[in-house]
């Protein structure tokens, strides 16, 4: 039997997992351990016990190794401590370094060698788990008839979790991968395979209808469910209609997106049909939430940070009311040890390897009046940009997600009084290549400006828990903007079921945020209102894992500028003040190119596993691969 995609398709796939050896010892199970497949499926208990084991399929992405890298764009560039990490081998152009044997040191999420369902976060990767997961999902699809002693209520929750899941693990590996076998049935395992590779818009069409039909059967509140009043205070994570919704609408938008409309159909411009599709699934989502039938809402800019971590709050899962999907977290007190340290420079962390956010993209990060910044270098009497203080009227969210030259780091007792404020000018004590900052900033946007070597933020008693979701609300604002108008064709397009239009619904976001109105000269036009569109998904989604999928769906990973990864480099100027860093001159201010990527047409999607690319013929590798 292959090893591959057959074994994790098919019968034994569980013979994999940590504690099974072979097929023959898994099935040499003592006889009081056997359960039947009547005993299993005939009351909710038992099949929702069946069924929890497919959260714990979930990778968690930002946890998932001591140091964690999920931020593959021009976005973020590593110290050059170590290589081992995903992103450098994207940076390289290697993009088999996905897989397991190509990852020595077993870092990656999406393949590694030991993987389980239990609750060890080191044993978690995509490419595994989802297949495992996809075929329980249609084990239990197939034996929902055995759901006898169950009210209808609990039956439609069972049935719209496995759909969910099924869509949901198919449509992570096409994002990735292309067009896919869409596995909807129970495969024999004597069973020759002959699945051909559907074009992407197939197999986003049979991913929509699982998560429309999960969006018909399940409520949008667990909690408001008899069955959930079993669980009140613990239903957080139960798939629900929103998470459906939300995905139905992602899974349209990208077969949608010039890059899979391309390799579906030939053309690289959006596909409106899917756009429109996508636009009513996020309105549908979006009346829900405004209208307060469902639990979620943007939470306050004040408290931005609780959708990311949490501190001094018994290890409270971060998301608040904004997260819609996350993945369970597999021991929260292993984010104090390294993830909270792969974001300081030295001496605030002694930990090797850091992520940097690059110059380029802080870019993005325009004028609170809502203005972009053309040129760094360049002042513009239009946005209010002055070269000589790069720092200042800035977004309020460059001021929370971005650590620039002097701001306070160390707030209290410090051995190194040197280090209390950001030395980020050419040449300054934070500037290391090695353990420091390759690109003259510093992120915070998943930490407490207390978690350094100094003020310990993040101590145990401290209770640091930092977990990223994979979808939350503001998301949803912005696929919906990026759907209504390419679907409508007009900054002012809109779904029908939702009273928003596009460039509302960013607005929306910029008010939280207190950034100004997208400006009137963006508006006149698709081609002009797209950049703006864009930009505020780089801004409000930085480093969240979001920007590597959207520059390969827009065919904008391979082209320049977007290959390039900067420093900015600057002098202070004399009256350097720590006081108020926003107001510090600085001169010669430029972005200097740190590396390239040399891209080609075969990087919009990542290589198969060569083993499972020659197991049959109609599973073809990726092309130039």
């Amino acid at each position: 039997m292959n090893k591959n995609i057959k074994t994790l398709m098919v019968a034994c796939l569980v013979a994999l997992l940590p504690g099974f050896t072979s097929c023959k010892k898994f099935l040499d199970r003592e006889p009081q351990s056997i359960v039947g497949g009547e005993q299993a499926f005939k009351n909710f208990i038992n099949f929702q016990g069946y069924t929890e084991e497919l959260y714990h399929c979930i990778p968690d992405f930002s946890n998932a190794y001591w140091t964690n890298c999920w931020n593959w764009g021009e976005d973020e560039i590593q110290s050059t401590s170590y290589d081992f990490h995903f992103v450098v081998k994207i940076d390289n152009g290697d993009f088999w370094g996905w897989q397991a044997q190509f990852d020595g040191w077993q870092a990656g999420w999406m393949d590694r060698n030991n993987t389980s369902t239990n609750d060890d976060r080191f044993a978690k990767s995509l490419w595994k788990l989802g297949w495992y997961g996809i075929r329980k999902c249609n084990m239990g699809l197939e034996n929902l008839d055995k759901l006898t002693d169950a009210t209808q209520e609990e039956k439609d929750l069972i049935k719209g979790q496995l759909l969910f899941f099924r869509g949901w693990f198919h449509f992570q590996f096409i994002q990735y991968f292309g067009g896919l076998p869409y596995i909807d049935k129970v495969l024999a395992g004597d069973e020759k395979l002959t699945l051909p590779r559907l074009k992407y818009s197939e197999c986003a069409d049979k991913a929509a209808a699982d998560f429309r039909e999960a969006a018909n059967l399940l409520p949008t509140d667990w909690d408001n469910t008899t069955a959930g009043k079993r669980t009140l205070g613990k239903n957080q994570l139960r798939i629900n209609k929103i998470m459906a919704l939300g995905y139905l609408g992602k899974n349209y938008l990208w077969a949608g997106s010039p890059l899979m409309n391309y390799v579906s159909g030939g053309s690289q411009n959006y596909n409106a049909d899917y756009c429109k599709k996508a636009a009513e699934a996020f309105g549908e989502l979006l009346q829900l939430t405004e209208s307060g039938a469902a639990p979620h809402k943007l939470v306050e800019f004040s408290k931005y940070y609780t959708n990311f971590y949490s501190t001094g709050q018994n290890w409270l899962m971060p998301g608040a009311t904004e997260a819609i999907f996350r993945g369970p977290y597999y021991g929260a007190h292993g984010t104090t040890y390294n993830t909270a340290r792969q974001y300081q420079p030295n001496p605030l962390s002694q930990e090797s390897v850091k992520f940097l956010p690059t110059a380029n993209y802080v870019d993005n990060y325009g004028m609170a009046n809502g203005l972009p910044i053309k040129d760094i270098t360049q002042a513009d009497a239009v946005s209010g940009y002055d070269p000589a203080y790069p720092w200042r009227g800035r977004d309020p969210r460059f001021y929370n997600d971005i650590v620039y030259d002097g701001v306070k780091c160390i707030q209290g007792a410090t051995t190194n009084e040197g280090a209390r404020y950001a030395s980020l000018f050419t040449g300054g004590s934070y500037r290391n290549i090695s353990n420091g900052s390759r690109t003259g900033y510093v992120l915070y946007k998943f930490i407490p400006m207390t978690a350094n070597e100094f003020d310990q933020g993040w101590s145990y008693d401290k209770a640091l828990n930092v977990h990223l979701p994979y979808m939350r609300l503001a998301d949803i604002y912005l696929m919906y903007a990026e759907a209504a108008a390419q679907g409508y064709g007009s900054p002012n397009g809109k779904s029908g079921n939702f009273g928003k239009t596009a460039v509302e619904a960013i607005n929306t976001l910029r008010d939280r945020a207190g950034v100004g109105h997208v400006n009137a000269q963006f508006l006149g036009s698709l081609d002009a209102f797209m950049p703006e569109v864009r930009r505020e998904r780089a801004v409000e989604l930085s480093f969240e894992g979001h920007r590597f999928n959207d520059l390969r769906r827009w065919m904008l990973l391979i082209k320049s500028p977007y290959t390039l990864k900067k420093s900015v480099e600057f002098d202070r100027a004399p009256g350097f003040n720590n006081a108020d860093p926003k107001n510090n001159r600085v001169l010669n201010i430029r972005e200097v190119t740190i590396l390239e990527r040399r891209y080609t047409e075969k990087h919009y999607w990542f290589p198969l596993k060569n083993a499972d690319a020659n197991m049959y013929l109609e599973f073809a590798q990726n092309p130039g691969w």
